[in-house]
């Protein structure tokens, strides 16, 4: 069974779509600027200062789900955790991470669902400007093809 595919660099077409209990978890990237002009279907209203970038960057969105014994998954980049909480009506709490790379303003989130606790949810919010780190071990790729994807019967 092969999984959902996994984008972290991407345009506005990228999409990953996983789902449970036939509710499907949809999560698609839309750029609100595509070749220097506002795409159709977004209009962006007056933000304070230094927001307006943090909307924009906080479109690119990716969540997959994954089986793992372990919350974090090496994907090639530095994660430096800034926070934690706990979620209404679930076990497991949500950490929150940020890369650590100058400059880049990717987060991620990760949380175990609480009706599967070997289920891990990993969400991405924004597109690195760097590399992968040169001294990761292994690239996302080969990460992904170890672990075991989660895909609803």
């Amino acid at each position: 069974m092969e999984g959902p595919p996994a984008y972290f660099h991407g345009n506005s077409t990228d999409r990953i779509k996983v789902g449970t209990n036939n509710q499907p978890l949809e999560t698609t990237n839309k750029n609100i600027f595509e070749g220097g002009s506002r795409s159709s279907g977004y209009e962006i209203s007056k933000v304070k200062s230094g927001k307006k970038r943090d909307k924009e960057s906080r479109m690119h969105r990716y969540a997959f789900q994954t089986r793992s014994q372990v919350d974090i998954l090496d994907d090639g980049y530095r994660w430096r955790k800034y926070g934690q909480k706990a979620v209404k009506n679930s076990k497991f709490p949500r950490s929150y991470y940020r890369c650590t790379h100058k400059g880049c303003n990717v987060k991620k989130q990760i949380q175990r669902l609480s009706k599967d606790e070997e289920i891990v949810v990993t969400t991405y919010e924004g597109m690195h400007i760097h590399p992968l780190e040169n001294n990761a071990a292994h690239s996302f790729e080969q990460i992904f093809r170890q672990i075991q994807t989660y895909a609803p019967p």
